[in-house]
């Protein structure tokens, strides 16, 4: 049996794994969320401030779990237990984030593919411009009866096709062919972007940190901004590197005893950020110029959020007279493919679960979960459509979706472990792990003051602010 503690998969190497760990990281969280981030919070700014909390927070986080993974041979729903038995519930809240990420990201995957379709079908049928309206468009078809739950049906096959297949010959032979086109593709809509007139205004905006992002409405520095961006960073984070998802503790669990973890958390976090900076490349300069060249304030056009990808973008498409269509079906294929790599990566993290608690063979937790999947992505399907009118909390069921699992289990889960390893078994079991098969661990300083002191704290900070601002407490708005 595959994931059998004995005869446990595992990774051809340690560039398989880099490959499938990058891949998880690089989703929507970098190709949607990343760039509208980034231009909400003054473009190199937040950048400098994401860049300095990867290579601290980030990295302790990362290590964490892969090396709770590799010690374990366990998935996340298991793997705490068997370190400590008074901490097998933080194995199962670990495990709900995927089970109820996976539905709802796999129904944005469909938006996705639908935008994909759309373009692709302009490009070949001149004349044929179905998104003239994009606002119309994206609201009439996420409210539509059946097309979002059926687009994102075939993003849970096509995750699935590739779970079934096993580690090596599906989550690694996808990741081979997948991530070498994701980043051709990025680079080339990135470096077509630069030629554009008019961008350039909008790429030194993107890069170069902005001061007046950190003042207050008085014009002075305000710690209260600055605050709001360390903490739209650190949410940007936990999204972008599948921190306290399960996903790195499961993909721990393949990898093998003589490669490198600290090496190959860097290395992730070199993959992961240079693909979100040029996602940012991608969208954020030509936005600005379409914004100056319309007469929209750079604000206002800056702080579209997540409307930035499916409202905004199509309009710019639309300026590009005959080559929108090809760009934009190029685009959207991107993001597929982004999406693609991050959602079979949250359904591994559910199989290996169930294949760890319940000794199922791959092929059937495949099956299972897909039911499970498939029946919890009717909510958030629906959630704008003949469902509308159910609003959790005043949320739709998507949004409620990300807000429990994003806001509030992710940071407990970070939290929890952060003390667990700290306080509990002592980072020492952590840093035997990672100096299995290397002669020095040398951020072992750094690692044990973040994950001891500082990590807890700042996570907590973003537990309660997500929470102030989801729910609309005390004026807190990020």
């Amino acid at each position: 049996m595959e994931t059998n503690t004995h005869s446990r998969a595992s990774w051809s190497g340690q560039i398989a794994f880099i490959l499938a760990a990058a891949a998880s990281a690089i989703g929507l969280g970098n190709l949607w969320r990343f760039p509208y981030l980034a231009a909400q919070y003054g473009g190199g700014t937040f950048i400098v401030v994401y860049l300095a909390l990867v290579v601290t927070l980030g990295f302790t986080l990362m290590v964490t779990e892969i090396s709770i993974g590799r010690m374990t041979q366990q998935s996340q729903l298991t793997a705490y237990s068997k370190l400590h038995r008074g901490f097998g519930p933080l194995g199962l809240l670990s495990t709900i984030i995927p089970v109820v990420i996976v539905p709802y990201y796999c129904v944005i995957g469909g938006w996705v593919l639908k935008y994909f379709w759309t373009y692709l079908q302009m490009a070949l049928k001149p004349g044929l411009d179905p998104i003239a309206d994009s606002g119309s468009f994206f609201g009439s078809f996420i409210g539509s009866p059946f097309a979002p739950f059926g687009y994102g049906l075939l993003f849970i096959v096509a995750c699935a096709r590739v779970i079934a297949l096993g580690v090596k010959h599906g989550i690694e032979k996808s990741n081979l062919v997948l991530m070498p086109m994701l980043l051709v593709m990025a680079v080339g809509i990135a470096v077509y972007v630069m030629t554009l007139p008019g961008t350039g205004a909008g790429i030194k905006y993107y890069l170069v940190p902005n001061m007046d992002a950190l003042r207050g409405s008085d014009g002075a520095f305000s710690v209260a901004q600055l605050a709001k961006t360390v903490l739209g960073a650190m949410g940007q984070m936990f999204y972008s590197l599948s921190l306290a998802m399960g996903i790195m503790i499961t993909y721990g669990s393949y990898m093998r005893k003589s490669d490198s973890i600290e090496t190959s958390v860097r290395r992730i976090e070199v993959f992961d950020t240079v693909i979100a900076i040029i996602a940012g490349m991608m969208i954020i300069p030509v936005v600005y110029a379409f914004a100056v060249k319309n007469g929209t304030p750079i604000h206002d056009a800056m702080n579209a959020g997540p409307g930035l990808m499916f409202v905004t973008l199509p309009k710019v498409f639309a300026d590009f007279g005959r080559t929108g269509a090809l760009v934009g079906a190029v685009f959207f294929l991107l993001v597929a493919f982004a999406a693609l790599t991050s959602a079979i990566s949250l359904y591994e993290a559910c199989v290996a679960s169930v294949c760890d608690l319940l000794g199922m063979k791959r092929r059937n937790a495949t099956f299972f979960m897909f039911f499970v999947i498939s029946f919890l992505a009717v909510f958030s399907a629906l959630g704008f459509g003949v469902w509308g009118h159910l609003t959790p909390f005043g949320m739709d069921f998507l949004t409620f979706f990300d807000f429990v699992t994003n806001a509030v289990l992710m940071p407990v889960v970070a939290i929890v472990t952060c003390i667990f390893v700290g306080w509990v078994i002592g980072t020492e079991k952590i840093e035997q792990e990672v100096l299995n098969g290397e002669t020095r661990f040398a951020a072992r300083g750094l690692y044990r003051v973040m994950v001891k002191y500082v990590a807890p704290v700042l996570i907590a900070a973003v537990l309660v602010s997500e929470i102030c601002r989801a729910l609309g407490l005390f004026g807190w708005k990020i």
